[in-house]
């Protein structure tokens, strides 16, 4: 047989169905050749055969994140890290330590500002303000879907005013017309961002690179990656440049309101090594948070009534062109209204190459629930976003929902009992990319290590077998392909050094990774490996 690769194990769980038990995985050319006890390693090894024999470690389906954004996310996390910060004196004293040193006219970036330190008030960049000594700041909030930019930035923009967008952003401005520096949503937002010093493709490459290679040694082996903008594919092929990517992304560009969609199907199917183009990502509002959600009735401050399109028609027209071109499409929809209007487009789209899918379902009415499954529409969620809410209702999110329908948050459980593939992912950098957490949150519905923090609905906790596909065999098939380890298949492994199956969650999230294999390659090694 002579293969490239042999990985041996006390548990090797294929998700897969059927077949007996495997001990030893045979690997060739990037693709799984053989499955058998350790005994069969002897006949299958030749001289040029590699062998790793973990021990007693577990061995799975490699990890694919199901939202991702690792190469927009170098320049969302620019700077200050603020997600810490449960204060404005908090976020106060990190702006001036970062300012101290700066020249007069430099810029200060922070991302990762959660808004409930504003304490239920106004969020303005006043306190950004005093705090970077009049500097230009650009400050983003957590969810990335706002941000807060000083005085000084909005003048370095030229923006004194209201402006008038093809989608629903908005330049948040007082009773008299002035800006108080709150930007919402990517229009608005981009005003400013045109303007912030960035890095060169070289750099952001390099960056990106190290940036995958940290994720392979979580367990991560690939990644569906909700964005390509501006020169993301420059800087992804630049870093395959310098070697093979740790991990295999597969890319969604957007669509936004004024684009013309067939403009994106000629990319499709484009790429490198290991990227390549792969669907269209949509936008059918914004985040709860900020009140750019699209909510069937307002929110508790009378904000979240519209889509993101100003007229839902033309999304619907655009989602339909691209399934017609057998593209497959992600619509991000927070609010019960965006989820239901996603729904019903995907439910007159045609088939595509891989199913369509809706991305985060932060609220969900229990009657859409079994029309997901009727439509074969994909549910993409990511656990760790209820880290930001509090089970008391007392957060930001809650309070503007109410308890009625802060009470059918992120429904994992209800939807997988109904036979709705639900796919799992980080939606990094707004949440943690390291897997094992993720997995461990999706059980628990709190973090890992924190027993004191109540759980946030614990009824739509998923099993750990549920879990565990949401991020191999159900992200495999929401890119279209047969997931699982058979011969036959891609060689994606991750290997757990407890199984993920049988150990505690929060143990979970803290066990090492013995071994990463991407295409047949070991991309990470744990340290007794």
């Amino acid at each position: 047989m002579n293969p490239d690769l042999v990985v041996c194990a006390g548990t090797v769980h294929t998700l897969a169905g059927g077949g007996r038990p495997a001990e030893a995985i045979a690997i060739t050319g990037g693709v799984v050749t053989a499955l058998g006890e350790r005994r069969d390693v002897r006949d299958w090894r030749g001289s040029r055969t590699e062998v790793v024999d973990l021990g007693d470690a577990t061995v799975t389906p490699g990890l694919t994140d199901g939202h991702l954004h690792p190469v927009m996310g170098l320049q969302l996390t620019a700077d200050v890290d603020l997600s810490a910060a449960r204060s404005l004196a908090e976020v106060r004293r990190a702006l001036a330590a970062a300012a101290a040193d700066r020249a007069p006219d430099a810029w200060v970036q922070a991302w990762g500002l959660d808004p409930n330190v504003f304490g239920g008030g106004p969020v303005t960049a006043a306190p950004i303000e005093a705090a970077v000594g009049g500097r230009p700041a650009f400050v983003r909030l957590f969810d990335a879907h706002s941000a807060l930019a000083t005085p000084a930035a909005l003048r370095i923009a030229g923006v004194a005013g209201p402006r008038r967008f093809a989608q629903r952003s908005s330049v948040v401005c007082d009773g008299s017309g002035r800006p108080t520096g709150l930007l919402l949503e990517s229009a608005a937002m981009d005003l400013v961002t045109a303007h912030v010093p960035g890095e060169p493709v070289a750099v952001r490459a390099a960056r990106l690179h190290a940036l995958l290679a940290e994720m392979a040694a979580t367990g991560l082996t690939g990644g569906h990656v909700m964005d390509l903008l501006g020169d993301s594919a420059a800087v992804v092929a630049a870093a395959e440049d310098l070697g093979d990517l740790p991990l295999r992304l597969r890319f969604a560009p957007w669509c936004e309101p004024g684009a013309d969609p067939a403009e994106l199907i000629p990319g499709q199917g484009t790429g490198g090594r290991r990227w390549r183009i792969a669907g269209v990502k949509f936008f059918v509002d914004g985040t709860i948070d900020n009140g750019t959600a699209w909510l069937e009735e307002p929110d508790a401050h009378g904000e979240s009534t519209e889509s993101f399109w100003t007229d839902p028609a033309e999304f619907t027209k655009a989602v339909h062109t691209l399934a017609a071109a057998g593209i497959p499409t992600a619509t991000h929809a927070i609010g019960d209204a965006a989820v239901r209007h996603a729904l019903e487009t995907l439910e007159g789209a045609a088939p595509a190459a891989a199913p369509h899918r809706i991305e985060h379902l932060e609220t969900l009415p229990t009657d859409l629930i079994a029309r997901f499954r009727r439509a074969g529409v994909v549910a993409s969620m990511q656990p760790a976003h209820s880290h930001f809410t509090r089970a008391d209702h007392t957060d930001n999110w809650s309070s503007r929902l109410g308890g009625e329908r802060a009470n059918r948050a992120w429904r994992c459980r209800d939807l997988r009992d109904a036979g709705v593939p639900v796919v799992l992912g980080s939606d990094w950098p707004i949440a943690p990319f390291d897997p094992r957490r993720t997995l461990a949150a999706a059980r628990l519905r709190r973090p890992a290590g924190a027993p004191e923090i109540p759980p946030v609905q614990p009824d739509q906790a998923l099993t750990a077998l549920m879990a565990l596909e949401g991020y191999t065999t159900l992200a495999a098939a929401a890119a279209g392909e047969r997931g699982g380890i058979r011969v036959g298949g891609h060689a994606g492994l991750t290997a757990f050094t407890l199984d993920p199956l049988r150990a505690a969650p929060d143990e979970l999230a803290e066990a090492p990774i013995a071994l990463t294999v991407v295409d047949g390659t070991v991309v990470h090694r744990g340290p007794s490996c």
